[in-house]
């Protein structure tokens, strides 16, 4: 038996049943990754020697009559998590010998589960880009590719993924982070509900680790079946012991339906500030032709709709305006003027950059005020439908481009060129509100590239995209081998 494509759902039944033992998957996980991952890229710090020793606890302690959620199952995780022992750089030079002394909140859930890990996976320099590539570790490949981006910042764990490197990794998701590099390499992942799952210990360099959730950012669990999404999320969510945790639990509610004919779903396959390419309008049809085929209630507009204009404008403004807070004072009064000389009618993205980075506290706090209004308008939009189809970037991954200008890149939708960050508008627009997404596979492009699409749900209840991701996996099928 080839175990290493296994889900993590089966490999439990496996492990459960004496089929296999955690010590046989690790060393199976292991020598694939020596064997294949030369040409990935993609465990960029190998724990090979603490994984064996922690394969062999898992199986000891299921002799004893144990029996945890993951225990047992090989996984990677995220390089940006602190693992003790284990250096956390975020792929910045300045510090490449960094040693956390301790497990991030994340990690110390994935051990208590019973996980075994093997290692860390490859990002981007400071998180900030949709590639996979720094200076310390080199750059990821997709593995359908290697000539193309694995897609970032999660990057590294969606090419480990789709290799067969773990059943299961964890990510983080600010703008795009978990989806894109899932719609890029074929496989799952899910951006919770915000504030749902704790991040305390994925931080950067040099820390300190503190119980801070940051505006936008999630942390959230990456795999190759919908099924294992939610597995992974019930040991990711909850909140950090360290404050809310002191008084609440968390109890998710249930998906709103189980069959796929009671769904009422929203698709939307057009965006007035960006094109979308025509694999990825395929794969969103795709989607609503095996929704409508199952009973579902399919509409494709609505008035409770927020403004998708004013909604990526307005993330694009709260997302940038946290990218300038380390700057120096003259820098950021050089932004300030820059921004005051924009037209009051100039509504392009590349000003809500600018005026993102200018942005006082003042301006932070308007800009929070409509959030709200949006995030109504979703509640509104939810009261009706269940869903909403849409995608996650405009195009399949796209080949390596490590101009060191990000303003200076361009993605090829088509044939026609469009400034690189604009491709994030379909990502952040559940990220602005903090709903949850669940990215799914939705076939392949004519290249034979993955394209995925993600589906959108009411906030806190993330089971309702991940029980839909489930019924589409059986409608159309999921993950596919490179």
């Amino acid at each position: 038996m080839e175990w290493n494509f296994q889900s993590a759902e089966e490999l439990a039944a496996a492990l459960r049943s004496g089929e296999v033992t955690s010590a046989e998957l690790t060393d199976d996980a292991i020598t694939r990754i020596e064997r294949d991952d030369k040409a990935i890229n993609s465990i960029c710090v190998p724990d090979f020697d603490r994984a064996r020793a922690a394969a062999r606890g898992a199986d000891q302690a299921r002799a004893r009559g144990e029996d945890r959620p993951l225990l047992g199952i090989p996984v990677t995780v995220k390089e940006s998590y602190d693992i003790a022992g284990l250096p956390t750089t975020w792929g910045i030079p300045l510090h490449r010998n960094y040693m956390p002394s301790e497990d991030a909140v994340q990690v110390s859930r994935l051990k208590a589960a019973g996980a075994v890990v093997l290692g860390k996976t490859n990002v981007p320099l400071g998180l900030q880009d949709v590639q996979s590539f720094n200076e310390i570790y080199g750059t990821t490949n997709n593995p359908w590719d290697h000539g193309r981006t694995s897609g970032g910042s999660s990057g590294g764990s969606a090419a480990a993924l789709a290799s067969g490197f773990g059943a299961l990794s964890i990510g983080s998701d600010l703008a795009g982070s978990l989806r894109t590099p899932a719609h890029f390499c074929g496989i799952y992942a899910h951006k919770p509900t915000l504030g749902l799952a704790a991040s305390r210990g994925m931080v950067p360099p040099p820390g300190p680790a503190l119980p801070v959730e940051h505006d936008l950012a999630v942390v959230g669990p990456m795999a190759r079946t919908a099924r294992d999404l939610t597995l992974l999320l019930d040991v990711m969510a909850g909140p950090d012991p360290l404050t809310l945790g002191v008084a609440y639990d968390l109890t998710l509610p249930p998906a709103r339906h189980e069959r796929l004919r009671d769904f009422r779903v929203l698709v939307l396959d057009e965006h007035p500030l960006i094109p979308n390419g025509a694999a990825v309008r395929a794969g969103v049809n795709r989607v609503a032709d095996a929704l409508v085929d199952g009973g579902a209630r399919v509409e494709r507009d609505s008035p409770l709709l927020p403004d998708l204009t004013e909604a990526a404008l307005l993330y694009t403004q709260l997302l940038f305006s946290s990218s300038v807070a380390r700057f120096p004072v003259e820098a950021y009064e050089q932004l300030r003027t820059l921004a005051a000389g924009l037209g009051a009618d100039d509504r392009s993205l590349d000003a809500a950059r600018l005026r993102g980075m200018a942005f006082s506290h003042l301006d932070w706090i308007e800009a929070n005020s409509r959030r709200e209004l949006h995030r109504h308008g979703w509640r509104q939009l939810f009261a009706e439908f269940d869903a909403v189809v849409c995608p996650i970037t405009p195009t399949p991954a796209f080949p390596h481009d490590h101009n060191p200008d990000p303003r200076e890149r361009r993605i090829d939708i088509d044939g026609v060129e469009h400034s690189y960050f604009d491709q994030l508008v379909w990502a952040g627009l559940p990220t602005m509100p903090g709903l949850p997404a669940t990215a799914v596979p939705a076939g392949r492009s004519p290249e034979g590239l993955p394209v995925g699409v993600q589906l959108i749900g009411p906030m806190f209840e993330d089971r309702t995209p991940l029980r839909l991701a489930e019924l589409l996996e059986q409608k159309i099928g999921g993950f596919q081998r490179p």
